[in-house]
Formats: C-alpha cells, sequence, structure tokens
C-alpha cells in the first residue's frame, strides 16, 4: 500500500513540475483577464465608446459599407473583415483586421469614422489574452495547452488520491501554528480537494475552445457530421463587385427578425461566402452562434445554420464559451471563474515551493551526514 501510494506521489510530483507550473500561469491570466478586460474599457473610453452617443437603450445603427470599401482599400483586397456591431447606443462598431496587418479598428457606428486602432499585441490586455488562449503560438499553442488540460486531469485524480483520508469525516484544519511549511501542504492539499473539480471545469472548457479538433472529435463520437461552411458556384462572365454590406446584413436579419446581429465575418476572397452570426433568443451563446451564409456577389442566401441544429461538438460552444468566461451566470460565475484561476495559479506556486523545500531539506541532510 505504502510504494503504491509512493507511485501516486511520484507521478503527481512529476507531472506538476513537468507542465503544472505554466498551468498556474495561464490560470493567473485567466483571472487577472476576468478584471482587466472591463477596466481596459473603461480606461479607453475613445476606443470603446461611440463619438455619437445615441443612448444606452437606443438600437443601434452601424453603417458598414463605407468602412469596408475604405478598409478594404487600404489593405489592398488582402485582407478580410470581422464586423462587432455595437451592443447598444453606447458601443464603438469593431472591425477586427486580418491581413497584412493584425488588429482592431474601432469606429463610430453612426458616421464610420475611424476613433482608433490597436494591433493584436499590443497593450496589455491584448498580450494576456494572446499568451491564455495560445501562449503566443498561435494553433501550436492551442494544441499545448489542450495537452496541458488533459494532464490537470492526472494532476487533480492524483492529488484527490494523495489527499483522501483514511477516516470521514475529514479534517478541514489548516495547522497555522505549526510552522509555514506545515500550513501550506495543508493550504495545498485542501485547496486540490476542494476547489479541483470546480478548477477542472475551467480548464477543460477552456481547452475544447481553445483546440476546434476537440469539437470535431466529441462530434465523431455522436456519429454526426461537422457543420461547414456552404461552397459558392462558379458565376458566368466577368467577376461581379460585392453588393453592398448593410444589405447583405438586411438580408440576414430578413431571416431572424428579432436576432442580435453579433458579428458579420466579410472574407477577403469574393468566391467565399459572407457570414453574418446572429443571436436567437433561446441562444445561450452571448455571440450567437446561428449563421446565415450569403453569396456576396449576388445577395442570395446559400445556407443558414441555425445553433440548435450544428453538430454536436459545434453546438456545445454555446453553453461552453459562456461558462468558461462567466457570461452564463453573471457577475456570481465571473467571481467563481476568478478565484478558479487565483487558486489554480496558488496550488501551483505552493506545490513548487513545497518541493524545493523538500529538496533543500534532503540537500542539507546529505551534507550534515558527509561532514
Amino acid at each position: 500500500m505504502q510504494s503504491l501510494r509512493s507511485l501516486w506521489l511520484r507521478v503527481h510530483r512529476w507531472l506538476a513540475l513537468g507542465v503544472g507550473w505554466l498551468l498556474a500561469i495561464v490560470g493567473l491570466a485567466g483571472a487577472v483577464l476576468v478584471v482587466a478586460q472591463p477596466l481596459d474599457r473603461w480606461a479607453h473610453p475613445e476606443l470603446f465608446r461611440a463619438r455619437t452617443v445615441a443612448g444606452p437603450h437606443a438600437p443601434p445603427q452601424a453603417l458598414l459599407e463605407a468602412p469596408r470599401q475604405r478598409l478594404d482599400a487600404e489593405f489592398a483586397g488582402q485582407a478580410s473583415f470581422t464586423f462587432r456591431p455595437p451592443r447598444d447606443g453606447e458601443e464603438s462598431l469593431w472591425v477586427l483586421v486580418r491581413g497584412p496587418w493584425n488588429g482592431t479598428v474601432y469606429l463610430d457606428p453612426s458616421t464610420g469614422q475611424e476613433q482608433g486602432r490597436r494591433g493584436e499585441t499590443e497593450g496589455f490586455v491584448n498580450v494576456l489574452f494572446k499568451f491564455h488562449s495560445s501562449l503566443a503560438l498561435q494553433e501550436t499553442g492551442k494544441a499545448v495547452l489542450a495537452c496541458i488540460a488533459l494532464s490537470y486531469l492526472f494532476l487533480l485524480v492524483t492529488g484527490l488520491v494523495l489527499w483522501w483520508p483514511r477516516r470521514w469525516p475529514p479534517s478541514w484544519r489548516i495547522e497555522w501554528r505549526r510552522g509555514s511549511q506545515r500550513a501550506l501542504i495543508d493550504l495545498h492539499r485542501l485547496g486540490g480537494a476542494v476547489l479541483g473539480l470546480m478548477i477542472a471545469v475551467s480548464v477543460a472548457t477552456g481547452a475544447y475552445m481553445a483546440w476546434r479538433p476537440l469539437g470535431a472529435f466529441v462530434s465523431t463520437l455522436a456519429g454526426a457530421e461537422a457543420s461547414k461552411p456552404p461552397t459558392l458556384p462558379k458565376l458566368a462572365g466577368p467577376g461581379r463587385p460585392p453588393m453592398p454590406l448593410d444589405a447583405l446584413v438586411a438580408t440576414a436579419q430578413s431571416l431572424f427578425p428579432n436576432a442580435l446581429v453579433g458579428y458579420v465575418q466579410v472574407p477577403a476572397q469574393p468566391n467565399r461566402p459572407l457570414r453574418v452570426r446572429m443571436r436567437l433568443a433561446d441562444d445561450p451563446h452571448p455571440n450567437g452562434l446561428t449563421s446565415v451564409w450569403i453569396d456576396p456577389r449576388t445577395g442570395a442566401v446559400v445556407g443558414v445554420h441555425r445553433w440548435n441544429e450544428l453538430d454536436p461538438g459545434a453546438r456545445a460552444v454555446s453553453v461552453i464559451y459562456p461558462l468558461h468566461t462567466g457570461v452564463l451566470g453573471g457577475p456570481v460565475l465571473e467571481a467563481i471563474i476568478f478565484v478558479n484561476g487565483i487558486a489554480l495559479g496558488g496550488l501551483g506556486i505552493t506545490g513548487l515551493w513545497l518541493w524545493w523545500r523538500r529538496r533543500a531539506g534532503r540537500t542539507q541532510s546529505r551534507q550534515a551526514r558527509s561532514a
């Protein structure tokens, strides 16, 4: 029995030393983002607040075609744009640019005039988000995060096995009077046992969103085919210029009149469909997962994917995303997400400190015996 416990301890220790420290840093970054993102909007009203404010309850009216033409000319048709219309009368219009320059342009939704722009690695919040979501390594970093999330499950299981008391109910006391090392041991064990499952939810949902193959794997297990964007037919004759963007969005809105337009994704290539993401009343995703695909050359609707008709892997994002960010439960869940991130970082820090103290103690013992 003692040898089995020693094996569990070795697995837990070396797995934590190998990847646990990185998991702790990512968790702390997520906790900071919960607070930093709203503070960033408050500190930079010139970007996030529209110059022409229509009022908090006024329906936002965003002019999309003029900014699209201006940005398309600036980037010589080599960039794709994702428009995020304002959610109320006070927000600015965001345009996410992917091409020769990657970043976000902030516009006045009523006039289309630019209020400012940021590169994707400019500013503390952008850098922190890029690290938290992909370790600043694009798709490679997302795959690494998914593997690290899997390792957390092993850390959780081995930690619970090592903590599991012989007698119930277990003691929840932290022995502060017996020295700092003993207190940290109790804090590390109790923190992992009490918060481990909640932390696992944050870690698992983050990995699911970071690495798309996980969603495809879920759909395959369910025997469903992954939803794919439609392709456009070839048109005879010379190439046609794209139709006005506002008209294309109006076409999508005519299918779901009461839905909120979450994003309008404009591809750089004219032979690819334009996507209008919409949030229906029964969709828990804050940005909506219902998609209307439109041929930008003719204005014809070429595909409609309602959020609750997507494949299981894609449909799960409607709950996983707001659960991970805390939007699903409001300020209470956001506070829990913040505590989970701090706790994950604390488990990593206390674990490393305890390993270092144990290692230093053994070194001193060997030196004393040699002397």
